[in-house]
């Protein structure tokens, strides 16, 4: 952050775009211990990334990678650090629960997405174990429902390998927790960054065809590059008893479909 800040700081007051958030964020990707390997090529420009959510650490993974904003819940604006650094990544904060709001909220997308040229959403709405992925939420992408002119959608995949289970901020665990233990890590781990083909929303009219075609491409490419099939989100609250040693592990996907190919044979 000091290496960082005081730079930032100088280019925005000359009107400059800034290099500096993202370096700062590929440098807290590598001290996190996260060796990132990127698979495909983002756009550079008018796109909309969408991607499945494990960890905090998506979002440092991601836009050390290509730059791009993010939209994020309106109450981590006042998070200690945590809400400075995302609003110096040009962040957008949105309150969720607004309703009577949500055509606002649309319109700052839109001149958030002119202005940054890149952003990028969760549309699960929450992490799962790297394991799984849940139903997207289609209500932010009411920003692409007409789509803007130009703008193109591109899904990535995360993937964290053997790790994701430990990785994964999951169950009560709180965000501080999970950032002290995943930094007290003893060495490294790879994380793929998949960017996949990128498609034009307006070829998908309206936003729950082109929400459903986004989960479509990140379930298939998450399964093909586990090597596995998914298997259903077990939910917080199993997964919190889990780790406090009150629930029996999971048996992990790849035991599952190795015992279903077993049977079926």
């Amino acid at each position: 952050m000091l290496l960082a800040i005081p730079p930032h700081c100088v280019w925005r007051l000359l009107g400059q775009p800034s290099p500096w958030p993202r370096l700062f964020l590929s440098w807290a990707t590598r001290i996190c211990g996260a060796r990132r390997k990127m698979v495909g090529v983002p756009l550079r420009r008018d796109v909309f990334f969408i991607a499945n959510h494990v960890s905090w650490l998506d979002i440092p993974v991601i836009a050390g990678a290509n730059g791009t904003a993010f939209i994020a819940k309106h109450e981590l604006a006042t998070a200690p650090v945590v809400g400075l650094l995302a609003k110096m990544n040009r962040t957008v904060f949105v309150q969720r629960a607004d309703r009577m709001g949500v055509a606002e909220q649309i319109n700052e997308l839109r001149e958030a997405l002119a202005q940054t040229w890149a952003i990028t959403i969760f549309p699960e709405g929450t992490t799962t174990d790297g394991l799984s992925l849940l139903p997207f939420k289609p209500s932010l992408l009411a920003v692409l429902d007409p789509p803007p002119p130009g703008i193109m959608v591109q899904p990535v995949v995360l993937n964290y390998g053997a790790v994701s289970e430990e990785i994964a901020w999951v169950g009560v665990e709180a965000g501080q927790d999970n950032a002290v233990r995943v930094l007290s890590r003893k060495g490294s781990f790879p994380v793929e960054v998949h960017f996949l083909e990128p498609f034009n929303p307006r070829d998908y009219p309206g936003r729950k065809a082109i929400n459903a075609e986004a989960r479509r491409r990140i379930e298939e490419a998450l399964a093909r590059t586990l090597g596995h099939p998914l298997r259903p989100f077990p939910g917080h609250d199993v997964l919190a008893q889990i780790a406090a040693g009150q629930h029996p592990p999971l048996p992990h996907p790849a035991t599952l479909a190795a015992a279903s190919s077993d049977a079926a044979a």
